[in-house]
């Protein structure tokens, strides 16, 4: 089983000596929704508890049950998905910094992955402001497998698990208008101006057209050794080698309109992504998500994703996966996230759940996917 800088503070909006006013305040509300308060994965928990507050994962997954819904047989958090196979091709670039068996010069590895969009309702309507994932797992020799959950993000919202804890309260809507309080989140903001940052990154970051354009990304910070036993940071994405199209008020039709799109463009053809690996340098930050590494740091091509087939989510394809972040071959570690470890296990308490639920079909029913027009 794998072992699982000194940086600038950035002010609220990362401005300098910025205020938080109620505009402000409303502008992160707007960034919250894109991101959603309870996106992402639910990084809340790290060694059994937190704080004298003591949020374990199941009242975390509770948390999500309570916001959407309880959806039996279904995730709690990107519950609208479908499965996927392919393959991964490794260009040996990735050997220069881990032993890993994934990045072997030519070799070729199945991978099954998921597309899916964030919330816990397995039937909402597609919008091109939601956040996009795409877990994937990579089955290498000798039983081994990588498994990540990446989004098209380039970075998080929260630092901490406390800090996660603290925006899903701020987020938590008022009875008498169903929104949440502007005056709440501008103090949380003021708290929290890592997070006033990262949503500002967030925001800046220009949609795409649907899945098969997005950039994906792995968020966290990992650790690669090497034959000599050399360890540097890195983090992952993966790049499109689709030409990126940005959104039309005509393409944002139909409450499955992304997913049709993306189960046409397989149809058409394979689609490709990139994967590049930036190493990170001394003080670039390991243990904070919110924060992305200087633009030129060196960044290795190790393979490309190839995905070749979409399906609907059935028995024994990625709709029984738990894309846990911490199950990596031998060669990638974990680094001092303490997100990471609060994945894991709020994962895990949501894939328990749902593995002992009745299963309904999935909203997306890739045979049932209209023609183009």
């Amino acid at each position: 089983m794998p072992r699982t800088g000194d940086g600038h503070k950035p002010s609220v909006g990362g401005r300098a000596g910025a205020t938080v006013t109620r505009r402000s305040a409303l502008i992160g509300l707007a960034a919250v929704g894109a991101i959603a308060a309870v996106d992402v994965g639910g990084f809340l928990f790290a060694g059994g508890r937190l704080t004298p507050r003591t949020v374990t994962p199941s009242r975390f997954v509770d948390r999500f049950e309570q916001v959407f819904g309880r959806h039996e047989g279904f995730r709690r958090n990107h519950a609208k998905g479908v499965s996927a196979t392919g393959w991964f091709t490794a260009t040996g670039a990735g050997s220069a910094v881990s032993t890993a068996s994934v990045f072997h010069a030519g070799s070729r590895h199945p991978v099954t992955g998921r597309f899916s969009l964030s919330g816990g309702l397995p039937d909402a309507a597609d919008a091109a402001d939601t956040v996009r994932g795409l877990g994937l797992v990579f089955r290498l020799p000798g039983g081994e497998q990588w498994r990540t959950a990446m989004i098209d993000s380039p970075v998080f919202p929260d630092r901490t698990p406390d800090g996660f804890r603290d925006r899903l309260l701020a987020s938590k809507k008022v009875p008498d208008t169903g929104k949440p309080d502007p005056a709440v989140m501008a103090l949380f903001l003021a708290r929290h101006p890592e997070t006033a940052a990262a949503m500002d990154i967030i925001r800046r970051q220009p949609r795409t057209s649907g899945f098969g354009d997005s950039t994906f990304h792995g968020l966290n910070a990992f650790r690669c050794t090497d034959r000599s036993g050399a360890t540097v940071p890195v983090r992952w994405k993966l790049v499109p080698e689709q030409p990126v199209r940005h959104p039309g008020a005509e393409e944002e039709s139909g409450r499955d309109y992304l997913f049709d799109a993306l189960v046409r463009d397989v149809t058409r053809g394979s689609l490709r992504w990139r994967m590049f690996l930036t190493i990170g340098e001394p003080g670039d930050p390991t243990d904070d998500a919110t924060r992305p590494w200087p633009a030129g740091r060196k960044s290795l091509d190790v393979g490309t994703l190839t995905v070749d087939a979409i399906d609907t989510e059935a028995p024994g394809n990625a709709r029984d996966v738990n894309f846990d972040p911490l199950v990596l071959p031998n060669g990638i570690a974990p680094s001092d996230d303490p997100l990471l470890s609060a994945r894991s296990a709020v994962y895990a308490e949501s894939f328990n759940r749902r593995s002992g639920e009745p299963k309904s079909p999935s909203r997306v029913n890739v045979s049932e996917v209209p023609d183009e027009r």
